[in-house]
This record gives structure tokens, C-alpha cells and sequence, in this order.
């Protein structure tokens, strides 16, 4: 049986709960609420099992703030025995409009701490990573504040079915594998 480690990046802490940098870790929460999975606290991350056509999906909610998330990663990887062909992160991204999917094999940091974590850690910027939008809607210099902020209500709207998408997206990485997948979703 394949297993897969899903790395939704976030930070832990009820001050960063529903934050566009904690996209990561809503998806997740998503996929828990509709399967009925419970994060149980583990080593430098909450993690949940989940099962989905055959595969074997490893979630995890890295505990380890954004910078380090890399340390959790690897953890999982090498605890849980991943190939790194099977892993997938899931992040923010400001580079792409709200709610825009884009599923990636690999690529750069594009100066997130997160991916620039994983990056240095694994020593490799080959694993699929899939950058979710957030919008930019930040003045110069106010980023950090932009990312840590909540969500406006009427982005929660927007959210909602794009969360959907991005959880049929990880389903298609374990199930149909990263091609596959990138060609059924990445314009929708």
C-alpha cells in the first residue's frame, strides 16, 4: 500500500487561527471534518491517518511555527517511511489571485519561510507543493501583517468551495499522481 505525507503549513496558536498563512492547516481541518478524523498531537506536528482508494494519506499540521516547518517534515517523512515523490505541502501563496490552485512538483521558495524551511531541510526543492492563493491585497511593506491577518467574511465565501478543490486535489495527487492531477485542476 502507497503512503503519502500531506503537509498542510500553518502556524499553531489560537492568534494565528484563521489566517491566510494558516491555509495550510484548514484544508487539513477540511479533509478531518469530512471523514470524521481527529489530529492527535505527535512529534513537531498534529497528525491524522487518513485512507482514500487504496493509499494510506499521513496528514500533518506541523507544530513547529512556519520558519522550521522543514524539521517536521522531515520528521514524518523518515518516522512514517515517504518517499519524497509522495510528499505534498500545501501553503499560501500572495503571488496568485484569492482562491487560485496551482498543484507544482517543484519549484522555489518564492521567499516563503515555510517552503524555504522544507527546502534546506530535505535539500531538494523537488516535492510537489500546492500553492493556494491568498490575494495580495497588502500596501509595501505590510506583508507579514497581510499574511498573520484573519480572513475578511467575504473571503471566507470565496474560500469555501476553493478549500473543496484543493482537498480534490490532494485526493488526485495520492490517487491519479501529480500529472494527472496538475492537468485536471491546475486552470480550474
Amino acid at each position: 500500500m502507497s503512503k503519502f505525507l500531506i503537509a498542510g503549513l500553518g502556524n499553531i496558536g489560537d492568534e494565528y487561527a484563521d489566517t491566510r498563512h494558516n491555509i495550510g492547516f484548514m484544508t487539513l481541518d477540511a479533509i478531518a471534518a469530512e471523514n470524521n478524523l481527529k489530529f492527535s498531537t505527535g512529534r513537531l506536528a498534529a497528525a491524522a491517518e487518513y485512507k482514500f482508494k487504496g493509499k494510506t494519506l499521513i496528514l500533518i499540521k506541523p507544530s513547529t511555527y512556519m520558519n522550521l516547518s522543514g524539521k517536521a517534515v522531515n520528521y514524518w517523512l523518515q518516522t512514517e517511511k515517504v518517499s519524497i515523490g509522495n510528499l505534498l505541502v500545501i501553503v499560501d501563496d500572495i503571488a496568485i489571485p484569492l482562491g487560485a490552485l496551482r498543484l507544482k512538483g517543484k519549484g522555489s521558495d518564492g521567499g516563503h519561510n515555510g517552503l524555504k524551511s522544507i527546502q534546506e531541510t530535505l535539500n531538494t526543492a523537488d516535492y510537489a507543493r500546492l500553492r493556494f492563493g491568498v490575494g495580495s491585497e497588502f500596501s509595501k511593506g505590510r506583508q507579514a501583517d497581510y499574511v498573520l491577518g484573519k480572513w475578511k467574511e467575504e473571503e471566507k465565501i470565496i474560500l469555501k468551495p476553493r478549500i473543496k478543490l484543493a482537498v480534490e486535489m490532494i485526493q488526485g495527487f495520492a490517487a491519479i499522481g501529480l500529472q494527472r492531477t496538475m492537468t485536471a485542476y491546475n486552470n480550474k
